[in-house]
């Protein structure tokens, strides 16, 4: 009598579902950046393979002819974008050391070489002198750097509320996932533009 009373007991603890399984080795939000980064390198990849379509197979000048991209700007661009990547790294470096004055400016500059960035690239936009659908290469170049700027806009708003966040005191040496994830999104963004800038402005 007594076991089966311990039985069913232990048989009305539990209400519902059980737990769902989690890795112990990938936090959840790490692994949800990563596989979106996956989804975002295949959108990117049928942008290039339009690209090397045009280039390689129907070997068509790059650019148009009659058009100029302003690989000068474009590289100020780069080098701004590439140094906001170690400020976004100085700053994950500050939050897990409890330097909250550094993760501060570290996010701060971040988002404004960001913006600054993203800046630029719209006043080139104004001045090239073509449009999308001027020609295939115009199309092709539009899409893929402005495929890249709405990234850059994305990264900037996950930047603004971690910003934010770091100036409210949210972040600490055992909790600064808000500062790592949108990390990794905007590193994402930088590597992915060195691959737009290499292939449309210098190749």
């Amino acid at each position: 009598m007594e076991s089966a009373s311990v039985a069913v007991e232990h048989a009305h603890e539990h209400h519902g579902p059980p737990p769902a399984n989690r890795s112990s080795r990938v936090e959840a939000q790490f692994l949800g950046m990563l596989l979106f980064i996956i989804s975002e390198v295949m959108l990117f990849g049928a942008f290039f393979t339009a690209y090397f379509f045009i280039r390689v197979v129907n070997h068509d000048h790059w650019p148009a002819p009659g058009t100029k991209l302003p690989v000068a700007v474009a590289g100020v661009n780069t080098a701004i974008l590439l140094f906001s990547s170690l400020t976004m790294h100085w700053s994950l470096l500050c939050a897990k050391n409890e330097n909250r004055w550094g993760m501060r400016a570290g996010l701060l500059t971040t988002f404004l070489l960001g913006l600054s960035f993203l800046t630029i690239q719209i006043n080139e936009y104004v001045h090239l002198g073509f449009a999308p659908h001027d020609t295939a290469q115009g199309t092709i170049f539009y899409g893929l750097t402005g495929l890249h700027g709405a990234h850059v806009f994305v990264g900037l708003n996950l930047l603004a509320f971690s910003t934010i966040r770091a100036f409210r005191g949210h972040f600490s040496a055992k909790e600064h996932r808000g500062v790592e994830v949108p990390g990794i999104y905007w590193h994402f963004v930088d590597a992915m533009w060195i691959i737009v800038y290499s292939t449309v402005y210098v190749l």
